[in-house]
Order: C-alpha cells, then structure tokens, then sequence
C-alpha cells in the first residue's frame, strides 16, 4: 500500500509535539491527519474520516483519536497552514538543506525501494534520529522512503485559543510507533508504503 506525500515534524516550547502528515495521493484519495503528543506524554490523533482514522490508529499507538476535519494549505511552497480543531498550525520551511540535496540524487524507484531502506536504516538513525522502516501494530511493517527535505524556519501552534509556544527541535521523540521524525524541525518529501496482514487488508494511510 503506497501513499505519497509530506511529513513535518515540529516541537515547542510547551513541549507538545506535532507530525503532520499530508498525503496528495493514498489508497484513500487525499487526505491529511495530525498527530499531537503533549507534554505529559498523552497521544492524539486528528484525523478527516472514521476510515482513516481507524486504520492509522491500528498502525500506530494513541491514547485519544478525533474525527475532525483537516484542512491544509501551501502558500508559494513554503507557506503552510493547517486547520484541525481544535488545533491550528502554521509553519514556514527554508531553502533545501544540504540532506535534501542529497536525497534528490537518489533515483525514485531505488530510493524507495525496502532492500535500499534497510540499508539506510542505521545511518538515518544516527544522522537524522529517524527510521526508514520499522514493525508497526496489527502485524503491520512500514517503510518510510525520503525523498526530498526542507528545514522548517518558523511555526505557530495553537490549541483552543492558547499559543504553545517557539518552536523548538522535536524532544524527547515522539511515540506513535516505532519511527519518530527528524530532531530538527522540517518537511521531508516521503513515499511510504504499508505491509498489511492479509485478512486485515484494508485501505489506508500512514502518519
């Protein structure tokens, strides 16, 4: 199962985490979902559909899941706005860094390929603090193929109302699954794909 699109990881001061993933091309059509981590470690989903939400919050782990909808957009490719009451997030990303010049030299088809992502996998552990794959719930397995990455410069998050703070590096890690996004705030350019149990096969997303 093969899902096409952008993950931003972004930290604040309150010490909430948040990963949006925005998924131009899925199983699903497209779509959008968050995930929150707050301070005190509690877990929660937003997500557009009962659907969607059911199948991410069987590949990943959380305390809460809402039924919301989630709306982004990009403004001149580096402008981005995200509404998911109640919760609203804006952040802006930089110049490709010298990580995502180098993961465009890497030809499509390899750079996603799960024999090229094992490979990957201890490095981008070390260099970024992120997995290329990992086990998931339901006996399932993902694999998180980069293709492409931008430092995120500024960001605002609100919830109900209430600034959550600067921005800061993604810390402590957040702990939806196995995976976790980069320490440093940014946007990565990612083609995942979703290893499903046979008698679970399902339409569905990932982050």
């Amino acid at each position: 199962m093969r899902f096409d699109g952008w993950i931003a990881g972004i930290g604040t001061a309150s010490g909430t985490r948040v990963v949006l993933g925005h998924w131009p091309r899925s199983p699903f059509g497209p779509f959008s979902d968050l995930m929150v981590e707050e301070a005190d470690g509690h877990r929660v989903l937003l997500a557009p559909t009962r659907e969607t939400a059911d199948f991410v919050a069987a590949t990943y782990v959380f305390d809460e899941v809402r039924v919301v909808p989630v709306r982004v957009r990009v403004t001149g490719r580096r402008d981005w706005s995200v509404s998911a009451p109640p919760l609203e997030l804006r952040f802006r990303t930089g110049r490709r860094s010298l990580t995502g010049l180098a993961l465009r030299t890497v030809p499509g088809r390899l750079a996603t390929g799960p024999g090229w992502l094992a490979l990957w996998d201890r490095p981008a552990r070390v260099l970024l603090g992120a997995r290329t794959h990992a086990g998931a719930r339901s006996g399932r397995h993902q694999w998180y193929g980069a293709r492409d990455l931008h430092p995120v410069t500024s960001a605002t998050v609100v919830r109900d109302g209430r600034d959550l703070g600067a921005l800061t590096p993604v810390e402590p890690p957040v702990r939806f699954g196995a995976g976790s996004t980069p320490r440093r705030p940014c946007l990565v350019r990612v083609t995942t794909h979703v290893a499903v149990a046979p008698d679970r096969r399902t339409p569905g997303a990932a982050a």
